[in-house]
């Protein structure tokens, strides 16, 4: 490899590294991202989970064969070690696509099932830095979250697309009265059931429910739901649904019906990563629909996020 990109590289990744560090130290937060594409040739995703390093290789045409890459990969890695200063043995690679949105996100990759436990805002996640598509916890949401906390005491809470359940960890830490966690995969429940658990004991009332949220919305009872977060996949044809799920095109449906089921005063948040996003907030039934992506995007995100977020207040 090219010595002189590689001398890049590795000036590119301290300079991104003293940044985020600095903030991350300041603001107590030991799980963050430190580079993400930033030079073309070197189109990794690195992320610290407190004393591991989490690195995706974007997919790309390289032009390379299997032993160059190989070999190029071996040039990398070193530097992201001494850079990190953390050893070699503990950086989990993986090999992921650039999507537009969750497209996967119940995919099974690998099968070590090498779980730790990672502490954020004083909280206790499950990681997987090998086996899915993403590691379990979403960096990106973690203002986010905080706001649910904020929010949450004595409140009937209900997290939709719920995935881990890092949202509903937040809200029972906050005081929430009751938690409603809805996944369509069980694997997911299982794992957010994990996750309330490694934080117990919480007062909460915490339900776990195993449903296709597009038909579950129309089981919910009317003006019961104080706080509702909603992060779905883009895009999902899963055979256990019974229709697809676009959410340009469903988010109006899925928020209205959301909202239907919510006190009056009430707050949804909505997260989409689908980056050609437009919220039709003429179509939706609401006091205020407020962009809040901004005010919700972490230091380690800036000017490199691309999801939304809304606050809609019933």
């Amino acid at each position: 490899m090219n010595e002189e990109k590689l001398q890049m590289f590795r000036n590119r990744l301290i300079k991104m590294f003293r940044h985020s560090s600095k903030l991350a130290r300041r603001q107590a937060v030991t799980c963050y991202r430190v580079y993400d594409h930033d030079l073309p040739e070197f189109p990794f995703c690195v992320e610290l989970y407190e004393d591991k390093i989490y690195l995706a290789e974007y997919r790309r045409r390289h032009g390379m064969t299997d032993e160059e890459h190989d070999a190029w990969l071996e040039t990398c890695i070193p530097v992201i070690s001494e850079v990190l200063g953390i050893p070699d043995e503990q950086i989990y690679f993986r090999q992921r696509q650039r999507k537009a949105g969750r497209y996967g996100q119940y995919e099974k990759l690998a099968g070590q099932m090498e779980f730790f436990v990672v502490k954020e805002a004083g909280l206790s996640f499950r990681v997987n830095l090998t086996d899915y598509l993403d590691t379990g916890l979403f960096l990106d949401h973690r203002i986010t979250r905080g706001m649910v906390r904020e929010e949450a005491l004595d409140k009937h809470v209900l997290n939709l697309f719920c995935y881990t359940g890092s949202f509903s960890v937040y809200a029972a830490a906050g005081g929430a009265a009751r938690v409603d966690s809805v996944d369509l995969s069980k694997t997911y429940l299982n794992w957010a059931e994990e996750n309330i658990a490694l934080n117990a004991p919480v007062s909460a009332q915490c339900n776990f429910i195993h449903a296709d949220v597009k038909q579950y919305l129309d089981e919910l009872p009317a003006d019961f739901y104080d706080l509702v977060v909603m992060d779905p996949p883009t895009f999902s044809n899963s055979k256990r649904m019974k229709d697809f799920l676009d959410i340009q095109r469903d988010h109006a449906e899925l928020l209205n019906k959301t909202l239907r089921a919510m006190r009056p005063g009430g707050t949804l948040y909505f997260s989409t990563n689908f980056r050609k996003f437009q919220m039709e907030t003429e179509k939706i039934i609401a006091a205020s629909v407020k962009d809040i992506t901004g005010a919700t995007t972490p230091f380690d995100f800036q000017g490199k996020l691309f999801r939304w977020c809304y606050r809609i207040v019933k």
